[in-house]
């Protein structure tokens, strides 16, 4: 459905950060893409979804496919309208507006906006917290709301992938739990298919069924998620584990040992 083929993306043709990424996404399925931060996460999800041309960045070598076609050298809007739609870091809400008016603002990229009231129930049955926040100024929402209405928001475009990035980041755990629970019910229930940008591994690959690690604008580690899991590398350094469960924190792992490996 959609392949990152060994792409390279510079920034103002000066600074890589991308050194030949590859991945895959098939139909209807959620694939975890993790890393620590600067690793080229974001980068690879603005890459997909056209964003990174806003930011003078550019895939100088290799392609992205969308179902055979090239999409790399579209701008967003185009991307958009072909069923990819990103959820940015950060939530990025149009706080001036209500819950139902930011809802509404993405049923436009499908079909004109013609299912606007069909397309909001739907986006409630999913979150349910919503229903009660429809005319609530978005600013004063709370961030795990905020997170429910983005994602809520990409819904009403129809996705047949949905970029999410970092839907965790700031949230409490039990807000977590309860966002990625209704992820996996999106995916289940609209075929959806998901590739999930996040830091906190051991939620992502609780739902992905495969996952790819980066480091440093590289793809360095994958598999399925249950492989990944019981990885020693990824145990180590992503879930906080060291030998035998014994927790550890990544300040005392030896980070060379770990370079040489994956990138030997």
């Amino acid at each position: 459905m959609l392949s990152v083929n060994n792409i390279e993306v510079a920034y103002h043709r000066v600074i890589l950060v991308l050194k030949g990424a590859s991945l895959e996404v098939p139909e209807g399925k959620i694939i975890a893409l993790m890393g620590a931060n600067g690793a080229g996460k974001t980068t690879t999800l603005k890459a997909i979804s056209g964003l990174l041309y806003t930011e003078v960045g550019e895939v100088i070598f290799g392609d992205i496919r969308f179902n055979g076609q090239r999409i790399d050298r579209l701008g967003p809007e185009t991307i958009a309208s072909m069923g990819i739609i990103q959820v940015m870091e950060g939530r990025r809400v149009l706080e001036h507006l209500t819950c139902e008016e930011n809802l509404e603002v993405a049923a436009y990229v499908y079909e004109g906006g013609a299912r606007i009231k069909a397309d909001l129930e739907r986006v409630y049955g999913y979150f349910p917290r919503l229903t009660g926040l429809r005319h609530k100024i978005s600013g004063y929402m709370s961030g795990g709301e905020q997170q429910m209405m983005v994602i809520g928001r990409a819904l009403m475009a129809h996705p047949k992938i949905m970029l999410l990035d970092e839907p965790s980041l700031g949230l409490a755990p039990l807000l977590v739990k309860e966002i990625f629970n209704i992820v996996k019910t999106i995916n289940a229930g609209e075929k959806t298919a998901i590739l999930l940008v996040e830091q906190n591994a051991i939620a992502a690959l609780d739902i992905a069924e495969h996952g790819y690690v980066m480091e440093s604008g590289r793809v360095v580690l994958d598999g399925e998620a249950d492989q990944l899991k019981a990885n020693e590398d990824v145990r180590e350094f992503y879930l906080g584990f060291g030998e035998l469960g014994q927790r550890k924190s990544y300040r005392e792992v030896k980070h060379y040992k770990r370079r040489k490996r994956w990138l030997g």
